[in-house]
């Protein structure tokens, strides 16, 4: 894999958001925290520094070691970058009078040069910092201002240095890819070479060369990363690859059958394991959401490990894993897993003698689709939304039954063949329904009910980071609630969610 640019993570919400728009420009890059990245730069064309929490003024700001890349490889200082290189080689960073967030436009721009090249005056970009750069840094020439910050925009003569108080990255900002592109494409020279027909034969060849003749086995959850993951495999070894696949009794309706059905056309060697009734008895009594995961992961592996017990001489476990996975793991403030605990990255326990092979660690998810495609797999199968590992316990807020798991899979099946039935299902990115732990007063007939509620969640997203709420028509809304209450019995009332992420995350534990 060509690295050709690295991103130095201090810490902002908008890092991944730096990496995104750089790979649309079909240019490989990686992201690392500031304090932790590689010693040797030599595979990589340009640097990009990322925003920051922090103020340079502070006693806790990020200090990177920057001797390796200033003036030796095309620096470009994003926000917080742009104030430390003032802050620390001679210029003035001071706190704005006023917090400088949201809109602004291009007042000035220097002429001639190429970083601007496309861009007019007037050109809205995206601020989102307390402090201001009040003096530029030894050598510096101003190419940018806006009508509050004077110095938007500057360069460091003698260097390949650039530097912005605003926030390409970010849609508010017009041109904010245009202006990336002119920094990486025309001025550091980087080959636009990052495809997913290039990914597809550079990682095949990089799996056979690594796995040679050994055997693998993959956990398949029917979703899109573990089948790319898989075909990829596939590709590479061929009959060496052991597919297993879990019903841990918390799938979609009708899920287990149905997958295993998908897979017999791919030509891939899957196994399907019943194993639900073995995890619903670890999960009885259990109310506590981290607890649900943790005895979910735990009884996954066991029941994994005892059927690649049946491979004999199996060597390596293949991992569905992708970058957001892998960066929100590892993160400037150490892992993240506070959050909430990532079942597929972090390795193995010590009695699973396999090592780990991840042929997706690298890739964002709408990344993980294009090479799906490139690959030839089912539209259809590449389009599913993605699906929590810990299956529908996530969505069973209290303690886990068989009835309530009935219940919610027969509410989830009217919600999401309502949305394929209305066109509605390629709208969205994620949806699913959520089985609340109260019950409500309700009227069937002539009689009183007091029954469950249910929530419906509908979200749009490209990778899961962040998430806005559907927009689903009323008429929608109201029939298929209609239908969830007369033909889910047990429940009486159905709600729907209009939560973002943030502040809410997508699932609701």
């Amino acid at each position: 894999m060509q690295h050709n640019v690295l991103i130095l993570d201090f810490g902002s919400q908008y890092t991944q958001l730096i990496a995104r728009r750089v790979r649309e420009l079909n240019i490989f890059c990686e992201i690392f925290p500031y304090n932790h990245f590689p010693s040797d730069l030599s595979p990589y064309k340009a640097v990009i520094l990322g925003g920051s929490p922090f103020s340079v003024r502070g006693e806790d700001a990020p200090h990177p070691d920057l001797s390796q890349i200033r003036g030796k490889l095309p620096l470009l200082a994003v926000c917080y970058g742009a104030q430390y290189l003032a802050h620390f080689s001679g210029g003035e960073v001071a706190a704005s009078n006023t917090r400088e967030y949201g809109r602004a436009n291009l007042s000035y721009i220097k002429e001639g040069e190429t970083f601007f090249n496309g861009v007019s005056e007037n050109s809205q970009v995206w601020m989102s910092h307390s402090d201001s750069i009040k003096a530029l840094p030894t050598n510096a020439v101003k190419l940018a201002s806006t009508h509050d910050v004077e110095f938007a925009a500057y360069k460091i003569e003698g260097e390949t240095t650039y530097a912005i108080q605003y926030h390409p990255e970010v849609f508010h900002s017009t041109d904010g890819s245009k202006m990336l592109k002119n920094f990486l494409v025309d001025i550091a020279e980087v080959p636009q070479n990052f495809t997913p027909g290039a990914f597809v034969e550079e990682m095949v060849g990089e799996l056979k060369e690594k796995l040679g003749n050994d055997k693998v086995v993959l956990g398949l959850s029917g979703g899109v990363d573990s089948t790319v993951a898989a075909v990829l495999l596939h590709q590479a070894i061929g009959k060496n690859l052991y597919c297993i696949f879990v019903n841990n009794g918390l799938l979609r309706k009708n899920e287990f059958q149905n997958v295993l059905d998908q897979y017999k056309g791919m030509g891939l060697n899957v196994k399907g394991v019943d194993a639900g009734d073995r995890f619903l008895g670890e999960l009885a009594g259990i109310s506590d959401p981290e607890t649900k995961r943790k005895t979910i992961g735990r009884v996954f592996i066991e029941v994994f490990d005892d059927e690649s017990h049946l491979i004999e001489d199996v060597k390596w476990l293949a991992q569905g894993t992708i970058y957001p996975d892998v960066i929100e793991s590892v993160s400037v403030k150490g892992p993240s897993a506070t959050i909430k605990s990532h079942h597929n990255v972090g390795g193995l326990p010590d009695y699973m003698k396999l090592k780990i092979v991840e042929p997706l660690r690298m890739l964002f998810k709408d990344e993980v689709r294009r090479v799906g495609a490139t690959l030839g797999i089912d539209p259809e199968l590449l389009g599913r939304h993605p699906f929590p590992g810990p299956g529908l316990s996530i969505r069973i807020l209290g303690d886990i039954t068989p009835e309530k798991v009935q219940i919610l899979q027969d509410v989830d099946a009217v919600f999401i063949d309502g949305l394929k039935s209305w066109g509605l299902y390629d709208k969205v990115w994620q949806a699913g329904a959520i089985l609340l732990p109260v019950n409500s007063v309700g009227v069937m007939g002539d009689e009183r009910t007091y029954e469950k509620v249910v929530a419906l969640r509908a979200v749009e997203s490209t990778d899961g980071m962040t998430a806005d709420w559907v927009h689903l028509p009323y008429d929608f809304l109201m029939k298929v609630s209609n239908d969830i209450i007369n033909k889910v019995k047990g429940v009486n009332r159905v709600v729907y969610d209009i939560s973002s992420k943030p502040p809410a995350t997508i699932e609701w534990e």
